[in-house]
């Protein structure tokens, strides 16, 4: 730190001087002295803003002082006596007398000095220990995927931490055990650069999976700082055969799909039938298999291929083709026949109805027609000489009469 350049006048120095060599080489131990200062150590970080207290007891009426790791005078009472604008006066009373230092430096670490110019002059001391921010870890070590049972070494860094700081790995929220962290002095600077490794083996279970390096330090809250780097893993098919329908039916489409879960994804899929040649109305297509008509004779095993070029699997899925007047449900099966039944017994019993009405007008009709006959043919036959005659006189009968009648008139 620079001195002022209008410094305090010389006989305030020259006392200020005395009475702290005084105090210095005084062996005096103040013990329940009301005049003794108090003080406390203080902890901040570069950047930060740290404030200094120092209080008497009692006062009779000397000034306090504060003065830095230099011995050089910060404040005497309300006088600054140091140029600097990151030092500012918070509080002046007699008793008390408090400083604020502002955006910290590593520099500013040491022990502070505050003084009351009694005779003789008391001293106390604070240290301000200055802690050195880490700076975001850095991962390194993987750029490209790796194989399924390979192993991966990650390595974190973080720099300019004081006290040096120390390094955690995480996958997901689960945490793992890295190497000692290594701790290197910066030259010339009183931080330290911390580095940690970290070795897996990797499964296809720890593709995707985050991998986290955070920073601990008193500097920082929980989860300040951290990095985080995505594994890539490669891995061979896993190979599941989907069918469209549980109950396949004879004389339907039917299709079954083929799933490669790998990375990467499969290049290429190929489909056989177990102990035999595909049916001829099945079509291979890609990731699927489709029949254009099933029937009884497609039943059987069928395996899918898959290749991603990382390596190769089968699935395989048993067909069993339902006969088509299998109905799943046999409740609805009962109860749709019930329906059935009854409306068709129904419709039976109006059309018998309706034949038994028919039957009987019409009997009723050939029952009229033949009693009239018998009735004008014995009409006929009263003045009938013969059958004929009676015939055509049972036809004309009531015209006859009355004719007769008009005859005999």
């Amino acid at each position: 730190m620079a001195f002022p350049s209008a410094p305090a006048p010389l006989w305030i120095a020259g006392l200020m001087t005395l009475a702290f060599a005084a105090a210095v080489h005084s062996n005096v131990v103040f013990d329940d002295d009301p005049l003794q200062p108090v003080t406390s150590d203080e902890m901040v970080s570069v950047g930060g803003t740290v404030k200094l207290t120092c209080r008497v007891a009692e006062s009779d009426n000397s000034s306090l002082q504060w003065s830095n790791t230099a011995q050089q005078t910060l404040y005497f009472g309300e006088k600054r006596a140091l140029r600097d604008n990151r030092i500012q006066l918070h509080r002046s009373t007699p008793t008390e007398l408090s400083i604020t230092i502002s955006e910290v430096q590593l520099s500013d670490e040491g022990e502070y000095t505050c003084s009351i110019f009694t005779m003789p002059v008391r001293t106390a001391r604070a240290t301000v220990t200055v802690l050195g921010v880490p700076g975001k870890p850095h991962i390194s070590g993987v750029e490209n995927p790796v194989q399924e049972g390979g192993t991966v070494t990650l390595t974190c860094t973080s720099t300019g931490s004081k006290p040096p700081a120390r390094l955690h790995w995480f996958r997901g929220d689960e945490e793992l055990e890295g190497r000692p962290d290594v701790v290197e002095s910066v030259p010339d600077e009183p931080t330290y650069n911390v580095s940690n490794e970290l070795t897996l083996e990797v499964s296809r279970s720890d593709d995707n999976q985050v991998i986290t390096c955070a920073v601990d330090h008193p500097s920082l809250a929980p989860g300040d700082k951290r990095s985080e780097h995505v594994l890539r893993v490669l891995y061979s098919p896993n190979v599941q055969i989907l069918p469209e329908s549980d109950l396949p039916r004879e004389g339907e489409k039917f299709h079954l799909q083929c799933l490669g879960n790998s990375n990467p994804e499969p290049s290429s899929y190929s489909w056989e039938k177990k102990d035999g040649e595909l049916p001829p109305l099945a079509k291979a297509n890609g990731a699927f298999l489709r029949f254009e008509m099933l029937n009884k004779s497609d039943n059987g095993v069928y395996l899918c291929f898959v290749d991603n070029g990382i390596g190769s699997s089968v699935g395989e899925y048993t067909l069993l083709v339902q006969a088509a007047e299998n109905i799943a449900d046999p409740t609805a099966m009962s109860t749709s026949s019930g329906v059935d039944h009854a409306v068709i017994g129904g419709v039976v019993a109006v059309i018998v109805f309706i034949l038994l009405c028919l039957l009987i007008v019409l009997g009723r009709y050939l029952i009229r027609h033949k009693g009239t006959y018998l009735t004008h043919e014995a009409k006929g036959s009263d003045d009938a000489p013969d059958a004929d005659t009676a015939i055509i006189n049972a036809e004309g009968g009531h015209s006859g009469a009355e004719d007769k009648k008009e005859y005999f008139i």
